[in-house]
């Protein structure tokens, strides 16, 4: 099974964390949420809503950005993601998004 968006971003908010040599409860008490739930975030079992996100990150003083970039470079080099050739595959080029005109713009044409 492919890794889950919530599974890489758990695994980068742990290895913040560590790395700066906090605790659950350190971070969990600045961020004011529940240490259980700190941990179910960081082991990939519940979904981070984008305000629990922002409050983590602020206590551990780190840009939401630079947590996404990590996430997004977890997502790459997961193996099961890549493509055949051992490139990544690029939304940009395989993927087509159509996004129906408002029925007011047909309705006027």
């Amino acid at each position: 099974m492919a890794l889950l968006l919530r599974e890489a971003l758990g695994g980068s908010l742990r290895r913040v964390r560590m790395d700066q040599g906090r605790t659950l409860r350190e971070v969990s008490t600045s961020a004011r949420v529940s240490l259980g739930y700190l941990s179910e975030v960081e082991r990939g079992q519940k979904e981070a809503s984008s305000e629990l996100l922002a409050a983590i990150c602020d206590a551990l003083a780190v840009e939401i950005a630079d947590v996404l970039l990590d996430v997004r470079d977890t997502l790459r080099t997961d193996p099961e993601h890549a493509t055949p050739q051992g490139g990544h595959a690029n939304i940009a080029t395989e993927t087509k998004v159509v996004i129906p005109a408002p029925a007011s713009a047909l309705a006027a044409a």
